[in-house]
């Protein structure tokens, strides 16, 4: 094993240097041996010269030796602690940092000062390593709901996944999300049950549980030996081999026999693994009934068939804390996860109606590449790339197929966590970064010749909302600067403006999705900002009809003023499509002609803030019928007041009512928290008008006051121990209680009180 080690550190060393005359070091013919994978640089100079037969095989061993994976889980269960001992042992890092390390540098893929503090992932993180010859593209994710976008992302770029279990918390909710995701995107997985060191740890009850909460085909391809304390190693089912990991960071994997004492719990779960295999597996079916001996060769094979179908998950088992386990792991990820060409790609060819096309994954068809996150760097914005097809090199000119444009690649780097690599190109299968490059993320790339886009990734709707703006005048440049930015990189983070209150209103995923970002604001940009509860946009209107007869007269040296309007204010009927109408109804020419136009300007004017609580009034019909005039004093100004003091006037007698925004709620939550659920809703003045079954999932469809939903997202959450989700639309404006209109009204009339 450690010789491998050696192996793949040299490797990644040599990585893109040129061959050079043959070295009569120990690791000398590895390294010869792996050369050709290496060195794609060179594989277009070759493609011209090789004939067709010898061209294949060249691809196909570079292709066979490319892993994309992502590791993803629910919070705190050990995927950025883990990511940290794979790059160690990969030789990418030289020392161990853990995540809210005492030593204060914090962990490889946690870049961001705030991922540091909080000892949270909050953006996705993409590196690389080289193990056993082979090139492993890694991405860290986020394990918090909130953060879930950068989760499809990841997912929707990768060729395989490792599912991180704790082993005392099992499936928790953000794992079944997580699972949920992975199988939207036909994702191969592996699951790792990790901290097997801890107290209370039962890699067989969270087996258990990915078995049937997550729906998980699943069985142990390992055997730990001992639990909590007394971890000291792991028994491989496949090879049926004990291995223990010595040295001051679990480096040294010594491989031995499987201790006497645990040889029938190691045989039995063995049977139990071909067993479970053999279900999906045709091959492994055959050997396993007619009871023929099964080779370690056969059966991993069975298992790496079974995994890149979809219809196996292998359970690997360890503990990253204690560097357990972590490089049987990556033999797995080697072993099991497909390369890219094994992974059924479609592109939508945009010519032909949006029809689906089978992506070949091999650098020998045209440019295919998506664009999945773009991030705001030192040099300007970044875009990362899959390429799914074809080869990228610094100075080509692609096009971007969503808006047309050609662009020019100045600069073309591999990403390790926050820190780049210069290269000169890349081929299918791998994850580059471009600079330079204005696009949006989801949009995809191609040389020209074809006009493919890949099927852009689910963006779910933001579900919360908060007035924000920053404190100071003089940083609103900066301000915008940073939503502009903030809204590019995260399509779950909108930016809007309130027309009534002017407030600037940012949505996103929850409470901490905003948290971080005002934070970000803070710290990146160096703006203070203020954040409140948004203003809900109540309305107001009348019930009844109510006369005015107003005359305004005033008179002061000169031209005074002099106006008189007659008529009536009532309710337009329901279902009008307008909100606000005006009939002169005057026969005659009691008032002059060129007076009205100011009349019902007037009235608009009034109407747009009502004497309830100073918002706009709707659903209203205006009708003017009478008034008078005078031949000198009248002008365009006096009638204007004299409607907006008429309609004063004549508004209380119109019974006014208060209106309310209210939303269309679809909830999903698990059946054996809907009786908690409901009970919240009806505290929230929530109707209930329709409830279905999922699976194991209630849908609930409910009607909710807007101005009852807010902090609502971290209440279900709670109730449901986070495993419910919710949408909401916006779906009317209906009447407030009677209670509700006194108490909006009397807060109304303290603060003019207090102004």
């Amino acid at each position: 094993m450690t010789r491998f080690q050696n192996g793949s550190r040299l490797l990644s060393n040599t990585f893109f240097r040129s061959k050079k005359t043959p070295s009569t070091s120990p690791n000398a013919a590895l390294l010869q041996g792996n050369f050709q994978i290496q060195q794609h640089r060179h594989f277009s100079n070759l493609a011209r010269v090789t004939t067709k037969e010898e061209k294949e095989p060249r691809w196909k061993d570079s292709m066979d030796r490319l892993r994309n994976i992502g590791i993803s889980a629910h919070i705190d269960s050990g995927k950025t602690t883990l990511t940290e001992r794979i790059l160690y042992y990969t030789g990418r890092i030289h020392e161990i940092h853990e995540v809210r390390g005492r030593d204060g540098v914090g962990a490889k893929m946690d870049s961001m000062d705030l991922e540091r503090e909080k000892g949270i992932t909050i953006q996705s993180a993409a590196t690389y390593c080289t193990w056993n010859g082979y090139q492993v593209n890694i991405i860290d994710t986020p394990g918090h709901v909130d953060f879930t976008i950068e989760v499809e992302r990841a997912l929707r770029v990768l060729d395989g996944a490792i599912l991180v279990l704790c082993s005392v918390g099992g499936v928790q909710s953000q794992s079944i999300t997580v699972d949920r995701q992975m199988r939207r995107y036909e994702v191969p997985r592996l699951a790792f049950i990790n901290k097997l060191d801890r107290m209370g740890a039962d890699p067989w009850k969270v087996l258990n549980q990915a078995r049937s909460k997550l729906r998980h085909h699943s069985a142990a391809v390992q055997v730990p030996i001992g639990l909590e304390d007394d971890l000291q190693g792991l028994i491989d089912l496949v090879k049926m081999k004990a291995y223990y990991f010595h040295g001051s960071n679990g480096e040294k994997v010594v491989t031995a026999e499987i201790p006497a004492e645990m040889e029938a719990l190691a045989a039995e779960k063995r049977r139990e693994l071909v067993e479970t295999v053999s279900e999906v597996d045709d091959k492994l079916a055959d050997a396993f009934l007619t009871d023929e001996p099964i080779s370690s060769s056969d059966l991993e094979e069975a298992i790496r068939r079974a995994t890149v179908a979809k219809k196996f998950v292998p359970v690997f088992m360890g503990s990253a804390f204690k560097n357990k386990g972590v490089q049987p792991l990556l033999d797995g990820v080697l072993s099991y996860l497909p390369c890219p060409t094994e992974v059924g790609n479609y592109a939508l060819d945009q010519t032909k109606d949006e029809e689906k096309v089978v992506l070949s994954g091999t650098p020998d068809g045209p440019l295919v590449a998506l664009a999945f996150k773009l991030e705001e760097g030192r040099f300007g914005q970044l875009t990362y790339l899959r390429i799914y097809e074809g080869v990228i090199r610094k100075g080509d000119f692609i096009i971007n197929v969503n808006t047309g444009k050609k662009i020019k690649i100045p600069r073309l780097v591999r990403m390790h966590s926050d820190e780049m690599e210069d290269i000169q190109e890349a081929h299918a299968g791998q994850i580059v970064a471009v600079f330079g490059v204005d696009c949006a993320s989801g949009d995809t790339f191609t040389d020209g010749s074809v006009k493919y886009t890949m099927t852009s990734m689910n963006v779910p709707e933001p579900v919360m909302s908060l007035a924000i703006q920053p404190i100071s005048k003089d940083s609103g440049g900066q301000f915008s600067k940073a939503l502009n930015r903030f809204q590019k990189e995260d399509p779950t983070f909108r930016v809007g403006l309130d027309p009534e209150s002017g407030q600037t209103i940012i949505s996103g995923m929850g409470e901490l999705h905003l948290d971080i970002y005002v934070e970000r604001i803070r710290r990146e940009y160096k703006v203070d900002a203020s954040v409140g509860k948004p203003r809900v946009n109540f309305r107001e209107t009348v019930t009844q009809r109510a006369e005015f007869d107003y005359l305004h007269k005033k008179q002061t040296g000169g031209q005074g003023q002099y106006g008189r309007v007659c008529g009536y204010i009532e309710p337009l009927p329901q279902g009008s499509t307008t909100k606000f109408e005006f009939d002169n109804m005057i026969v005659g020419q009691v008032i002059p002609s060129n007076f009205i136009p100011s009349i019902e300007k007037g009235f608009k004017e009034a109407a747009n803030s009502g004497s309830l609580i100073g918002h706009p009034v709707e659903n209203l019909r205006i009708a003017l019928t009478d008034g008078a005039a005078h031949a000198v004093d009248s002008s365009e100004l006096a009638f204007k007041l004299a409607s907006i003091y008429a309609f004063r006037q004549c508004y209380a007698a119109a019974k006014p009512v208060i209106l309310e925004p209210v939303m269309l709620v679809e909830l999903k939550v698990p059946t054996e928290f809907q009786g908690t659920v409901a009970g919240d809703i009806n505290k929230r003045k929530g109707v209930i008008v329709g409830n279905d079954q999922d699976g194991d999932d209630s849908i609930i469809t409910v009607h909710v006051p807007l101005n009852n939903m807010f902090g609502y997202s971290t209440s279900l959450r709670s109730m449901t121990q986070g495993k419910g989700e919710f949408t909401m639309e916006y779906k009317e404006h209906s009447p407030v209680s009677q209670d509700v209109q006194m108490q909006l009204v009397n807060t109304y009339m303290a603060s003019k009180g207090a102004e």
